[in-house]
């Protein structure tokens, strides 16, 4: 059951904070409508790791799909590539 409070409990706010356990948010109302979530540093973590993933399961799939409407490279034109970037770098 989700734990609702109205943000007038911030008066308390340490009996409110005891309440924020992993896998178990806090959601302040304001004027009766969801206003604010309140989530353990843990949650908070394993959120920013999974959106991170997301970016690079996206990306990933992006390279996919130009691989295969423009086709592969080969592994020298790679080497070539990233050589070309490399000394683009350092001059």
């Amino acid at each position: 059951m989700p734990n609702i409070q109205p943000i007038s409990e911030l008066r308390n706010y340490t009996a409110l904070l005891e309440t924020v356990v992993p896998g178990s948010p806090v959601y302040l109302t304001k004027n009766g409508h969801g206003a604010f979530a309140l989530v353990h540093i843990e949650d908070q973590e394993e959120t920013e790791t999974m959106r991170a993933a997301l970016r690079f399961m996206c990306e990933m799939n992006k390279g996919i799909q130009t691989g295969e409407e423009e086709g592969w490279l080969t592994i020298d034109q790679v080497r070539a590539h990233l050589k070309g970037r490399r000394h683009a770098v350092q001059g």
